[in-house]
């Protein structure tokens, strides 16, 4: 999760994070080279004595019209790409169905049968020593590691969202809609998210926690429930 003062993205725990992470630190560099060259030309222009050389160069105006271009394209092949990869889900694993609430979530795993169950911020007073507060749930969402997981989103009254930053995962639920995504962790941990859609008084109260764990450790988790 992230830190105090941190100026980076939190480390990312989905292939779909790492590819966003890349693309940022590729779209960074690009904006960098653009600042240095325009900021150096300043510079000579400054500095230099002012000449007519520049009012007439056919060569100078091929070059500024065709780099933006090249620029243009660097970016955009990438994030199509993401976009694609973002949208693709195929043959998960597990489906969950997340339901928003005025100011909590239902989560209903519907590959197994009356396995659903609310999920409220714990509240400070009742927060263990070590948890995070706000951030801290009295369920959480458990999904096996290295195994496709679908999250179909809907709400049940006003618009929330499900973010979870470090699963690369931000998706609206729309009253009477279903929205879908999908994610990926790569490692066992645990990943905190909140609702990050202005949703009433008390919208910075419903948190999301998912706890990725090895496959053996969910089935035993979901029998545990189930019986």
């Amino acid at each position: 999760m992230a830190n105090h003062s941190q100026l980076g993205f939190q480390d990312a725990s989905s292939p779909i994070m790492e590819e966003l992470v890349e693309f940022h630190d590729h779209a960074l560099m690009v904006a960098l080279a653009i600042c240095s060259l325009v900021l150096y030309l300043l510079t000579l222009m400054l500095m230099g004595k002012l000449s007519s050389n520049t009012v007439d160069a056919q060569e100078i105006e091929l070059i500024w019209t065709i780099l933006p271009a090249v620029v243009l394209v660097l970016l955009a092949l990438p994030s199509l790409q993401i976009l694609y990869m973002m949208d693709e889900i195929d043959e998960p694993d597990l489906t969950l169905k997340a339901i928003g609430h005025q100011w909590y979530w239902t989560y209903e795993y519907t590959d197994f049968k009356d396995l659903s169950f609310d999920s409220y911020m714990t509240p400070t007073t009742d927060l263990p020593q070590g948890h995070f507060r706000l951030l801290e749930v009295d369920h959480r969402i458990v999904v096996p590691m290295e195994s496709p997981i679908r999250m179909i989103i809907t709400a049940d009254d006003v618009l929330h969202s499900w973010a979870v930053p470090t699963l690369g995962v931000k998706t609206d639920a729309i009253p009477g809609r279903l929205n879908q995504t999908s994610f990926i962790t790569t490692r066992p941990g645990v990943f905190y998210g909140q609702c990050s859609e202005i949703c009433g008084a008390n919208h910075s109260f419903m948190p999301i926690v998912v706890e990725s764990t090895p496959l053996k450790h969910f089935e035993a988790w979901t029998s545990l429930l189930s019986s």
